[in-house]
């Protein structure tokens, strides 16, 4: 369906790929991953057309329609959520107004000529209007858009009125109603919750054209595709398989590319050898011409640079009692602009214990942020009461940690300012095991992406002695690779953990109990992820 034949892309002195190759067939889901900067973006835009290529061609064929879901979204406003994504619906919304202009016509006297001719065209868009679905096009909007979180009577507000993120949700919708040939979608689960993400993943698993994505979602990623697409090291390679599967083949062919090198490197030594011993000699002359000429010809392996695994030791935090946060007939209720109240939540009733591992969960606004502000003292219970057990330290994460930082230090600088006692070398290490290795630690804050802001921030939580961390969100805008190495971090934490996360796969790892939050309640299931599962059949594993 799309071929991607020969391609080469420069910026400026930067080869993103160098004579790359790889096919998308109809109704096959893809996944493309790759390191930041990689040229991942590039690719879909060059696929849409939006940038050219230096050298090679993409093919598709015509009429091929093509939805590109990324993370730069139009502004929005003037126009309902439904409406809004009902305009996106290819051709159907312009034959929707002709239709009513037609009924509009035949509603007014006319000759019997004039009737049969609008009668004649009246009929062949209504055909064509059936055949595009567009007799179900509010139910499959409304459809899409409550299955991404937006309730139905959210369904008629002004787009204008919805925050940044709860807009990409209504652009995801829209590039779903559209059900074009190829859907090219660049980190389509960010700002989903965990149920937003599941219903997503079912609609994707029954959709039936051509899908190529990426996504820092593990679980979503190995749930869709059976291809995946690596851009790295300034080519492109596929791999036949899930994202596990990518990772264990990646793994194969590194250590047989490294053997292969092993190989080359004898072979040229002794080569080279032979030229060095018999280059005087002029009976030897033909011979050492040829093995010059061979060894000029022959195209070196090269092994591709690595990131080094860095162990870190954890700082050991004090021991606290065994209760670390009671929660005793909490409530939270918020006060409106207009006086109105909202209840949060009430009458929640749970205990953390030491070394706990707490999941928590609920849709998008049912109080999980706010239970954790409660905890941290962030924002104060309007009844009831959150307490924090003795001795016990707490390490808080949220998004708004962020901003924070001081956007004038350098990475280094701004940890060391908070463990200004620490030796740079004990930074350093701390750092590279949050991938700053080297010249990434000098990098200013001002210019770090959002994931690597967030593993700026984490680093100097776990850097301190904490033995409560409580961590709101703290995978969002990380990639796959880093999400790993806080998962590897938190399993390693000799402490006890709270967290709100929509990684499933990072739930999975971790989680010993999980805390539900839902139509104003606290839920307490005392067991893993699969063992809440389990329980409550509420999502897919």
């Amino acid at each position: 369906m799309i071929n991607v034949a020969n391609i080469t892309k420069h910026y400026g002195n930067k080869v993103l790929y160098k004579n790359a190759s790889f096919q998308l067939n109809p109704g096959e889901k893809a996944g493309l991953v790759g390191p930041n900067g990689a040229g991942k973006t590039t690719i879909f835009r060059v696929i849409t057309g939006e940038e050219g290529l230096d050298e090679g061609q993409i093919a598709k064929p015509e009429r091929t329609v093509i939805g590109y879901f990324s993370q730069n979204i139009e502004e929005m406003s003037g126009r309902s959520v439904l409406d809004e994504v009902k305009s996106a619906a290819g051709k159907l919304p312009e034959i929707q107004k002709k239709l009513a202009t037609f009924e509009a016509q035949l509603a007014e006297p006319m000759d019997d000529d004039l009737m049969m001719k609008v009668l004649e065209e009246y009929g062949e868009l209504q055909a064509e209007f059936e055949r595009l679905g567009g007799y179900d096009l509010d139910v499959r909007a409304a459809e899409i858009i409550t299955g991404l979180g937006i309730p139905p009577g959210d369904h008629f507000r002004d787009t204008g009125t919805f925050s940044g993120g709860w807009k990409m949700r209504i652009a995801l919708a829209k590039i779903l109603i559209l059900n074009p040939d190829v859907l090219l979608m660049d980190e389509p689960t960010n700002h989903l919750d965990i149920e937003s993400i599941v219903w997503l993943e079912s609609w994707l698993m029954n959709y039936k054209g051509a899908l190529l994505m990426t996504s820092h979602d593990r679980d979503f990623m190995n749930r869709l595709v059976s291809r995946v697409i690596e851009v790295a090291n300034k080519t492109i390679t596929v791999y036949g398989g899930n994202y596990d599967f990518y990772e264990r083949e990646k793994e194969i062919r590194k250590e047989q590319l490294i053997a292969a090198a092993k190989r080359q490197d004898d072979m040229l030594a002794k080569e080279e050898e032979f030229i060095a011993r018999f280059a005087a000699r002029a009976s030897h002359a033909a011979q050492v011409q040829s093995r010059v000429k061979k060894l000029d010809k022959i195209d070196r392996i090269e092994i591709p640079a690595e990131e080094k695994a860095i162990n870190f030791e954890w700082p050991v935090p004090p021991r606290g009692g065994d209760e670390v946060v009671k929660l005793d007939n909490l409530t939270k209720v918020y006060r409106r602009d207009d006086g109105s109240e909202v209840n949060v939540f009430s009458g929640a009733n749970a205990l953390v214990k030491r070394n706990d591992r707490v999941a928590v969960v609920g849709v998008n606004g049912a109080g999980k942020s706010t239970l954790l502000k409660v905890i941290c003292g962030e924002t104060d219970a309007t009844a009831g009461k959150a307490i924090v057990g003795a001795s016990v330290e707490y390490g808080y994460f949220s998004q708004n940690s962020l901003d924070v930082l001081d956007p004038r230090n350098t990475v280094l600088e701004e940890v060391h300012s908070r463990i200004p006692t620490a030796s740079i070398g004990y930074i350093r290490s701390l750092l590279g095991a949050f991938k700053f290795s080297g010249d990434e630690a000098d990098k200013k804050i001002s210019i770090l992406s959002g994931g690597e802001k967030s593993r700026v921030v984490l680093a100097c939580i776990l850097s301190k002695p904490v033995n409560l961390l409580i961590l709101d969100e703290p995978t969002n805008h990380l990639d796959i690779q880093s999400r790993e190495v806080l998962l590897e971090a938190v399993i390693g934490f000799p402490g006890t953990v709270m967290i709100v996360s929509h990684d499933r796969h990072f739930l999975r790892k971790m989680t010993t109990r999980v805390f539900r939050l839902d139509k104003h309640e606290l839920t307490v299931y005392d067991g893993t992820w699969d063992y809440y599962l389990e329980k409550t059949h509420a999502l897919p594993g």
